[in-house]
């Protein structure tokens, strides 16, 4: 089962922001000038650019040093994703992207958006599993949790845990 986005989120991303850019763009160009204004998003551009690649390479780095001392490198694949959006954002042209995209670049504020990442792909995750096969709305659809009943996703018994012999009488 697919989980489908709200109208509403995409018509904030699709027609309510780009207004809020526009009317931004409009009002700096009303204090600052037409050409500093044009002068302004190239440079944050540039800015964005040299963002991009210099802590696309240290998350880069960290990746690989994450791999090479084998262990899960989950806050950094979510530094490389945060710093891939976030330098997206600064490349469009439009000031409430940008501050998005250096609030999801910036070292100081990274650690703020990894929590809300995460946050977001654990509600996500777990969404998905409880509406999974066995999860409301699949077969049996009691709206119980089935977890640990499926033969192929069960564990075995680890060595502090007692196993009890027993026999399954249906009434």
């Amino acid at each position: 089962m697919r989980r489908r986005v709200p109208w509403g989120v995409l018509a904030v991303l699709f027609v309510v922001v780009p207004i809020v850019e526009i009317y931004l763009l409009i009002q700096v160009g009303q204090v600052i000038g037409a050409w500093w204004t044009v002068a302004l998003l190239i440079a944050d551009g540039f800015l964005g650019s040299w963002l991009v690649k210099h802590e696309g390479g240290r998350a880069w780095t960290a990746l690989q040093e994450a791999l090479r001392e084998h262990r899960m490198p989950a806050r950094e694949l979510a530094d490389g994703t945060l710093i891939l959006i976030g330098g997206t954002l600064l490349l469009t042209p439009g000031f409430l992207s940008d501050v998005v995209g250096l609030f999801a670049i910036l070292p100081l504020t990274r650690p703020l958006a990894r929590r809300a990442l995460t946050r977001v792909i654990t509600r996500r995750l777990v969404v998905s599993t409880w509406a999974g096969p066995m999860g409301p709305g699949g077969p049996g659809g009691s709206g119980r949790s089935t977890a640990g009943t499926d033969p192929r996703t069960r564990q075995r018994p680890g060595p502090d845990e007692s196993v009890v012999q027993g026999e399954v009488v249906n009434e």
